[in-house]
Order: structure tokens, then sequence, then C-alpha cells
């Protein structure tokens, strides 16, 4: 085989290898940076979910990028999961995943194809779900977050909630079973 035939049949072969569905397959997970097709099969909380990628392989544990929303304990937490479920559950979503988070979940943005709706900026919108700002630094949605406050939309209709690494920190993770806050 001729070194031009061998060069050929590389970028073909790369070429069918970047086609592959970029689901977790074998273990491995999802490609960075490369959008893919999926449809949402569960939702964890309010900025977690559960995708079944189009192309076949395994089911993919994503958190949406750019947002923080109430543990699933703590005050608007059942209602942040609520309206993620109503906005995302069997919705066929367009993903890109960026990173991975501590815990191991793809890091992602997510849009679900039926009107074109990023999920993160929508449930910020909505009053969901906060930016991922920290300090000076403003987070990804700062004008959607700035503007249900003004509305008091969601949990901001509490004025200040609490953020859910301050809950997190004085009453540690949520466990199974656990009942949540009331408002």
């Amino acid at each position: 085989m001729t070194a031009r035939a061998l060069a050929v049949r590389c970028v073909a072969l790369a070429g069918l290898w970047l086609a592959l569905p970029a689901a977790a397959q074998d273990g491995a997970g999802p490609q960075t940076g490369v959008p893919w097709l999926a449809r949402v099969s569960y939702v964890v909380d309010g900025d977690s979910i559960w995708v079944w990628p189009e192309g076949g392989g395994n089911r993919v544990r994503l958190r949406i990028d750019g947002v923080d929303a109430p543990e699933i304990c703590q005050v608007y937490g059942a209602e942040s999961r609520q309206a993620l479920q109503a906005l995302a559950l069997n919705q066929r979503v367009r993903v890109t995943v960026w990173a991975r988070d501590r815990y191991g979940r793809a890091i992602a943005s997510v849009v679900r194809l039926d009107g074109d709706i990023d999920l993160g900026e929508h449930m910020v919108a909505e009053g969901w779900a906060w930016t991922d700002g920290w300090g000076a630094r403003l987070g990804k949605y700062w004008r959607a977050e700035a503007q249900a406050r003004w509305a008091g939309r969601g949990l901001f209709a509490q004025g200040w909630p609490e953020l859910p690494a301050d809950f997190r920190r004085r009453h540690g993770p949520c466990t199974p079973g656990q009942p949540t806050s009331v408002h």
C-alpha cells in the first residue's frame, strides 16, 4: 500500500469515527464540543437530566451548563424539577458537552429542538434556577436572572432565596426520602 493510499484510508476511518454518535459507549463519555441529538429520559432535579443518545449507546447523565437549581429537598426544589420535567421530559434535544463535574456528570448546553429552547436559559428566566455566576463574575444567564428577580418569578418570589451551595453547607446533601422544605 502506498503512502498516499494509507493516508486516504486513515482520513476515511477518521471521518467514520467522527460520524459515530457522541454518546457514551463502552464506558467512555460523550465527546466534548461536538453537538449530538438525544431524548430526555429522566429529570433528576432542576439542573440535572438523563438522556438517551439518538445514535445509540448508553444513557448519559447531564448537568445543564450555566445554571444551579435548588436542591430537591430545598424550598422550591420540587417545583424546579417539575418545571424542567414539563419543559424537557421525553423531548428531543441537542446536547453539547463542555466538561465533567466532580460527580462525573457531563456539563452540557442542552437545547430542546421543539422551539429551539435553551433549557438553562429558560429555567433561569422562569425563576427556577440561578445563573452560575460567582463572586464578581456574572453568570452565563445573568440578564435572564435579573429579569426573573425583578418580576418575582419562581423562587425569586421569595426575595433572596438561599443558594444551593449555602443550603448544602448548612444541611448536607439531600437524602432519598428526605421531605422537601416548605415555603
